[in-house]
């Protein structure tokens, strides 16, 4: 399916939200739901979430709603997860094997081919993930032809192998480190820092 680059990134964000809970809704054993269920689910307005959706086209009918296999494999294929990616992580202390040791990725679409590091006690078999030295990741990337990295390194380094892996080919960086990357236009960065979510937070506390 083609994108379709006038829709803001805020409804692009929204769209796993519904897969997430269209997944959940399936594992109920539910065949049929609404924008409204949908939406008292997730806290989101059904007016928005039927905008959203109209951007792709024309999905549930009036008075019957959404048939939910239909829809998530519509989702599944605007996203593009009706296939797998591979992805590697930079990285492989505490977070990089987190990471590397989630099982929640294959599940929707991801699976992690390797981890990279520079600190030789951490190279070999991590679970069942090869960390390997990162003077091999730019081969390794062009090889396999990767598309999605994990950068799980400190902020002083994340620049530096945002650079290596945007010339190696990758156009999506998932990036933990504490820091705002420089990438060329036709790479898209999320970040992922859990103390802003926290900082945040307690505004809101007493």
């Amino acid at each position: 399916m083609a994108s379709h680059p006038s829709i803001p990134d805020i409804v692009i964000g929204r769209l796993p939200i519904y897969l997430r809970a269209l997944n959940q809704l399936m594992q109920q054993g539910k065949t049929i739901t609404s924008s409204h269920e949908l939406g008292q689910r997730l806290g989101i307005s059904s007016a928005q979430i039927r905008k959203d959706l109209s951007h792709f086209g024309e999905f549930g009918k009036q008075g019957t709603g959404y048939q939910i296999s239909h829809l998530q494999a519509q989702l599944k294929q605007i996203l593009q997860v009706d296939r797998e990616w591979q992805m590697i992580i930079v990285g492989a202390g505490d977070l990089g094997r987190a990471l590397a040791h989630y099982r929640g990725f294959v599940s929707r679409g991801f699976r992690v081919v390797a981890a990279f590091d520079i600190d030789p006690a951490r190279l070999g078999k991590s679970g069942d993930v090869e960390v390997l030295h990162t003077s091999q990741m730019q081969d390794f990337i062009k090889q396999h032809n990767i598309k999605i990295a994990m950068i799980a390194v400190p902020a002083e380094n994340a620049q530096e192998v945002c650079d290596q892996l945007v010339a190696a080919g990758v156009r999506a960086i998932l990036n933990y480190a504490p820091i705002t990357l420089s990438v060329p236009n036709n790479v898209h960065v999320q970040y992922i820092d859990p103390v802003m979510h926290l900082q945040r937070m307690t505004y809101y506390l007493e």
